[in-house]
Parts: structure tokens; C-alpha cells; sequence
């Protein structure tokens, strides 16, 4: 376990539309320990979520934008 702090990182779709509607999620974490923590990118000392690999995966597929 690590007491480091999550580093953040969001799409570069990201405020494409102007609207600020972004999240973000820590990559690193999830590789080591398997939990995808979200946070919104406009509050980023609020709170978390913690998504399983699945949970995440069906979240992107929602709000991918089509081709």
C-alpha cells in the first residue's frame, strides 16, 4: 500500500465544447492495485470514486462520444 498521492490526468476531449464537464482518474493506481479512482476536474479536493476495472470500462463505453 502507498501513502503517495494519486496523480490525475483527464481526456484530451476536455473542455472541447467549452462546457468544463471533465473527470479524471489515476492510471497508476489502477495498474497497482486495480481500483480506477474518478474525480470531477473542477473539485479536485472533493470527493472520489473508487470503480472496479468492469465498472470503468462500462463507463467509458457510455459516455464515448461516436465516430
Amino acid at each position: 500500500m502507498t501513502t503517495e498521492s494519486p496523480r490525475w490526468f483527464k481526456s484530451s476531449y476536455s473542455n472541447q465544447d467549452g462546457g468544463g464537464a471533465c473527470l479524471e482518474w489515476a492510471p497508476k493506481q489502477a495498474r497497482s492495485t486495480g481500483e480506477v479512482l474518478v474525480r470531477d476536474s473542477k473539485n479536485a479536493a472533493g470527493p472520489r470514486l473508487a470503480l472496479t476495472a468492469d465498472a470503468w470500462s462500462e463507463l467509458i463505453n457510455f459516455v464515448k462520444i461516436p465516430s
